[in-house]
């Protein structure tokens, strides 16, 4: 049997499964929060129904994925990548003065494997909401299912390490880390001999170039590289120019595919030496439903890319993006009028870095 030339991955930006999505979920854990805003993570759900309607009871895992199961697995990706950007905990040891913490229960971890994740990368600014008795349970959580992670660690070695997919004869080696601008703690960096994340300290051509030499200790001849990023802030669609430059970079030495994120909604999307680049990919799944002051970016709007990376050169075959509705906290098919309006949008906003999305009967095309 031939092997297909391209190796499919499904990627996607932060999955917020906890708080909000954790008290709907078989197993919710603890719902007090310490946070300005609200109390208890129960409140997060409450203004989803006062927005969007009650609820359906007896909610299973799968429900926050809702019409991305099918449109993944019609695709049939070697791998389902995202940014897990919550703690998977039930310890107690909150993050003080940090203002938001993102937990979900461990017995609530068949929400990821109900949608057949194969990595998740850490390296952002929530992993560690709940101190280093947290990232412990959530790394131990993760192995415990067989997931794959990336970007944080009981060390600096592990959280530098890559998270392997193996399809057929062919592997891509997936690299994360965080970036101060994102909202990450300066201390949440890991060390020779302490727990945290792969922290980047900046984004010189120094540092892109540190994180190169890293990535060349583990690869192989042969092998395709993935970096992904938690940069930037939440709201803008401004890409500043020291992430072009440093993704540009991390491209010229060898890497295939750069996926960033942070951003609340989608970013731009850019085709660097036939490498696809991801400014930021968005939210995918979260409990904002209901919380006003940035109507104008449409965040209820969300999308899961497919992407087919040519297997020996590790050029770009084909960008897809499937765009998704969260209502009441589970994520539907976007209607036309919807997909339209992300399209003429990302078109607008992305034109000077060469962005150009066209329509499908499944969503939209970035043309290559």
């Amino acid at each position: 049997m031939k092997l297909c030339k391209s190796f499919r991955l499904i990627i996607s930006g932060d999955v917020m499964t906890g708080r909000g999505i954790d008290q709907i979920l078989p197993h919710p854990g603890d719902s007090q929060i310490y946070e300005g805003y609200l109390h208890s993570s129960v409140d997060y759900v409450r203004l989803a129904e006062t927005q969007s309607g009650r609820l359906p009871e007896d909610i299973p895992f799968s429900y926050p994925w809702g019409d991305a199961l099918t449109e993944m697995d019609n695709r049939s990706p070697a791998a389902r990548i995202i940014n897990l950007e919550t703690a998977v905990t039930g310890c107690d040891d909150y993050c003080r003065g940090k203002g938001i913490n993102y937990r979900m229960h461990p017995d609530n971890m068949p929400c990821l494997t109900a949608a057949k994740i194969d990595v998740c990368t850490l390296a952002n600014n929530h992993v560690l909401d709940w101190g280093y008795g947290g990232l412990k349970e959530t790394l131990l959580s993760l192995r415990s299912v067989g997931l794959a992670q990336a970007g944080a660690g009981g060390d600096l070695p592990e959280a530098s390490a890559p998270a392997i997919i193996t399809a057929g004869d062919s592997r891509i080696l997936v690299f994360a880390c965080g970036h101060p601008s994102s909202g990450v703690p300066g201390d949440w960096g890991a060390g020779d001999d302490r727990p945290g994340i792969n922290l980047l300290p900046d984004l010189s051509p120094q540092c892109a170039d540190t994180l190169v030499r890293e990535i060349v200790k583990h690869r192989r001849v042969g092998e395709l590289l993935m970096v992904s990023i938690h940069w930037g802030g939440n709201w803008g669609y401004q890409v500043p120019e020291e992430q072009r430059d440093f993704a540009h970079r991390l491209v010229d030495a060898g890497v295939d595919l750069v996926c960033g994120h942070s951003s609340h909604h989608p970013k731009g999307i850019e085709i660097y030496r036939q490498r696809p680049i991801f400014y930021g990919c968005g939210d995918l799944i979260n409990d904002y439903e209901g919380i006003s002051g940035h109507d104008a970016f449409r965040p209820e709007l969300r999308i899961l890319y497919s992407v087919d990376l040519d297997r020996e050169s590790g050029e770009v075959r084909g960008v897809e993006l499937i765009p998704f509705e969260s209502h009441k906290l589970r994520l539907c098919r976007a209607t036309a009028a919807d997909t339209a309006w992300l399209q003429k949008t990302l078109n607008r906003e992305y034109r000077s870095i060469g962005m150009h999305l066209e329509t499908t009967e499944s969503g939209l095309m970035l043309r290559c």
